[in-house]
């Protein structure tokens, strides 16, 4: 249910104070005018490009095993307008940044990278975004995320057609394909809506389905200036959306078009679960409130009921995690039960009406998995 991101180091400080992401973004937006500046003065020299429509964003970190299929998927993109490739790699320890340095020399026009020495996330910056937004040369930002990859080579082009088209809508995105480490179906789809449709702001706040990070297009002036709740949250595709919400609609298209990839070691999700991971749930529960309620007195109360039910879900879905299940299965948070897929549910009532037979199962499929 979290959101998933790059750039995850277990040694992250418990706290990271706000001064540090906002003073870590202000950096970032004069170093990217720093280096605006630069490519002026080329232009001006005699190598003049042509000014990207789309800037693609991309966060890497120890994403050896899928970074090429992802660069791939970037560069098979068959669109009537010209767009760039933006990677920040937060310190990879593996060969992520020797794949992207091949890719850079290969493709000098279309790839700008960062590569970091040192791990941003593991200094308190949880949103390494804030390192490619201020890049941003395009009108409209395509995100994804160095271990998840693109399939269709008409995906920005159907996307950015309809953000031309309409105006008024804030994002355009759509389903994935869930796929496993080892290149297996996991859950078949990210599919958070059925058939394509137009997803109203408070839909976009209070969504009972995470959308694909990978599927992501919007107007690049959302992510100009970003507000305190975005800087201090511990994931950043929650937040960003929210701020798309308060900027117009969305649009949705039922239609795989990336790939969803879960259980890579260096996510966010397979980290919180290592330490204490019912203290983790707690922690991650406490930030998401707070940042829900920055957003409510942000948005002047305008998704109040939307935000405050948001909040709720996310205690929920941490008790899910953690099987605290006498909360799960509290009256209070029925509506929330009901969301949750057929699979899960049937677990969760295994566990509880056969808790013995459960954990036996667990440990011959563990045994049989060779963990």
């Amino acid at each position: 249910m979290e959101e998933k991101k790059a750039a995850r180091e277990s040694g992250r400080p418990e706290t990271a104070g706000p001064s540090l992401a906002a003073a870590a973004w202000r950096q970032a937006v004069q170093d990217a005018r720093a280096e605006e500046e630069r490519m002026c003065r080329q232009e001006t020299d005699g190598a003049k490009g042509e000014r990207p429509l789309v800037s693609i964003c991309c966060i890497t970190y120890n994403h050896g095993p899928y970074i090429r299929q992802t660069l791939e998927g970037f560069l098979m993109q068959e669109t009537d307008f010209p767009w760039e490739i933006l990677i920040h790699d937060d310190a990879s320890t593996d060969d992520t940044q020797d794949i992207i340095r091949e890719y850079a020399a290969r493709f000098p026009d279309r790839i700008r990278p960062i590569l970091r020495e040192e791990n941003q996330y593991s200094r308190g910056i949880s949103n390494i975004s804030i390192f490619n937004f201020p890049r941003v040369r395009g009108k409209y930002i395509a995100m994804c995320e160095g271990d998840d990859c693109w399939t269709d080579p008409n995906k920005l082009q159907l996307q950015v057609d309809y953000l031309r088209a309409h105006p008024d809508c804030a994002l355009c995105f759509h389903s994935a394909r869930i796929v496993t480490v080892d290149g297996s179906v996991a859950a078949g789809r990210m599919r958070p809506y059925r058939g394509d449709r137009r997803v109203e702001p408070e839909e976009i706040v209070d969504k009972t389905s995470g959308y694909p990070t990978a599927s992501l297009v919007f107007p690049a002036e959302i992510m100009k200036e970003l507000p305190d709740y975005y800087l201090d949250c511990p994931v950043g595709d929650i937040p960003m959306q929210l701020m798309m919400a308060q900027r117009g609609y969305g649009w949705y298209m039922d239609r795989d078009m990336s790939i969803y990839r879960v259980g890579v070691a260096s996510s966010w999700t397979s980290l919180m679960k290592q330490g204490d991971y019912e203290k983790k749930q707690r922690r991650y529960y406490e930030e998401m409130k707070r940042m829900y309620q920055a957003f409510d007195r942000e948005s002047k109360g305008r998704f109040h009921r939307q935000a405050v039910r948001a909040a709720r879900r996310i205690y929920f879905l941490t008790q899910v995690n953690t099987k605290h299940y006498d909360q799960v299965m509290a009256p209070e948070y029925r509506e929330f039960y009901r969301e949750l897929d057929f699979r899960t549910r049937f677990f969760i009532r295994f566990e509880i009406l056969a808790p013995g037979l459960y954990r036996w199962l667990q440990r011959r499929v563990r045994k049989s998995e060779g963990v």
